[in-house]
């Protein structure tokens, strides 16, 4: 039974897309041809919530049949009694991974929904602290040749007005030098951010970091795997003990507020990365900023920036949005009231209620699994 009959959720919606990319995408660890999508709709009063998560199409029939009885007839308003129930109902299947990413999907409904609701947009509902965000230019894939990375790199930040880029590292450590030299060439002042993916160990990170000193490289991000606290606490002292002003940024793998409590109490981190389509949504990406408040760390949001931008612009200490090259492509794609580019930030419409994203249906269903 709910508390309020009128927000009752009426139906539950969930559907996966595979979108291809426009050319072969890599990064150190890892090679992909193709994105995949899953959207969660939730429908009560009148109003739909939408919420999606990067992952894979097997969500559609966990949130289909291990979610839709929790949620369907729950009250829309009691957001946090329902999360309670949807981590709970995970325990013997595991939080992490695809279970996180389905709740996520889930709780950015949830709060899009919540919003619709009351008329407001998201921003407002969690309370605006900034009315834009900064982005960084995200792409670099080691799969691209020497012409494509600079032409992406330089027009990030002399024609959008980026004010940082990243590039993929990884693959192979002379190449990788100069990929380096090519971006710095590439984008002139504006600061230069790598990620390994961990393709490295801590050794071969701090010799790399060495290495390329002279390109002022501001960040490198999963320098190891962060699921090795130790190394990332090893490269990160090491960085600084030297001198050179690299900050260490891991978390996008984090799923639970374990993990970034993990990454926190390591001293593993100089900045915290989140993602809210892994980490439980609207909800947990504030529980994440709570921590970096807590911490006094910087707040970086990973990827899907149409989907992170309200919950940005609330976040305390927040740093920078990931303008990632496949998310960016596939939200103006799929999905209207994408937020378009202006001057290296982005800005909600806070005249539309929720987040203002909803799914271009037509466009979306050639890509249907």
């Amino acid at each position: 039974m709910t508390q309020r009959p009128d927000a009752a959720i009426r139906a539950l919606r969930v559907a996966a897309y595979r979108v291809p990319t426009d050319a072969p995408e890599a990064d150190g660890t890892f090679t992909w041809d193709a994105t995949t999508l899953v959207v969660v709709e939730l429908d009560a009063a009148g109003q739909t919530g939408l919420g999606y998560t990067y992952a894979d199409a097997s969500l559609v029939r966990l949130i289909k049949e291990h979610f839709r009885e929790m949620v369907e007839g729950a009250d829309a308003f009691a957001i946090g009694r329902l999360n309670e129930q949807l981590w709970a109902s995970v325990r013997n299947l595991g939080r992490s991974g695809l279970a996180a990413c389905a709740i996520s999907a889930v709780d950015c409904a949830l709060w899009d929904l919540k919003a619709r609701l009351l008329n407001l947009s998201l921003a407002r509902l969690l309370d605006t602290r900034r009315e834009r965000i900064p982005v960084y230019g995200s792409g670099g894939f080691t799969s691209y040749d020497d012409t494509r990375l600079r032409e992406q790199l330089g027009s990030w930040v002399h024609e959008d007005g980026c004010r940082w880029v990243k590039v993929k590292i990884g693959a192979d450590v002379q190449g990788d030098v100069e990929r380096v030299r090519a971006a710095r060439e590439a984008i002139g002042e504006a600061g230069l951010f790598i990620d390994a993916n961990g393709a490295h160990s801590s050794r071969s990170a701090i010799a790399f970091a060495r290495r390329i000193a002279e390109f002022r490289v501001g960040w490198f991000e999963e320098p190891v795997s962060s699921d090795d606290l130790a190394g990332l606490r090893e490269v990160r002292e090491a960085l600084g003990a030297s001198g050179q002003p690299m900050d260490v940024a891991a978390g996008e793998y984090a799923y639970t507020p374990d993990d970034f409590r993990r990454l926190v109490e390591h001293g593993a981190v100089d900045v915290l990365q989140a993602d809210l389509t892994r980490c439980g949504g609207v909800s947990g990406f504030l529980q994440a900023a709570a921590l970096c408040e807590a911490f006094h760390l910087d707040l970086s949001a990973h990827c899907a920036p149409a989907l992170h931008l309200h919950a940005c612009c609330a976040a305390p200490r927040f740093r920078h949005q990931e303008w990632f090259h496949d998310h960016v492509r596939l939200e103006s794609m799929l999905f209207e009231g994408a937020p378009p580019l202006n001057d290296g930030h982005i800005a909600p419409d806070l005249t539309r209620p929720g987040h203002g994203l909803t799914l271009r249906e037509a466009d979306a269903r050639r890509y249907l699994i």
